[in-house]
């Protein structure tokens, strides 16, 4: 049987009619839950980010994102996030509507 994983808190920042920013903060092992994109999105880490990236079919893919560094995905992506790492993190994503 599988442990459940504790969530990643998510805290809205902004939500207007041009974007919606949203601050997640994760312990280690945390994660986001399964969730499909319905917007473009901007990532941006508060801190490195070992991220452990669950996709549909059973695939994952470990990245390493480094504190600062931005990247954009278009809408349609499925995936659940899990912190890899030993240390907490935290990144900004800003969906554009």
């Amino acid at each position: 049987m599988t442990v459940p994983r504790e969530q990643a808190k998510a805290t809205m920042l902004v939500d207007d009619i041009k974007v919606r920013v949203t601050r997640f903060d994760f312990v280690p092992g945390a994660e986001t839950g399964w969730h499909t994109h319905a917007l473009d999105y901007v990532i941006t880490p508060l801190t490195d980010c070992a991220m452990l990236l669950e996709e549909p079919g059973g695939k994952t893919h470990e990245v390493q994102v480094t504190k600062g560094a931005s990247y954009r995905r278009d809408a349609g992506v499925e995936h659940n996030v899990i912190n890899a790492g030993a240390s907490p993190m935290s990144f900004v994503e800003v969906e554009l509507k």
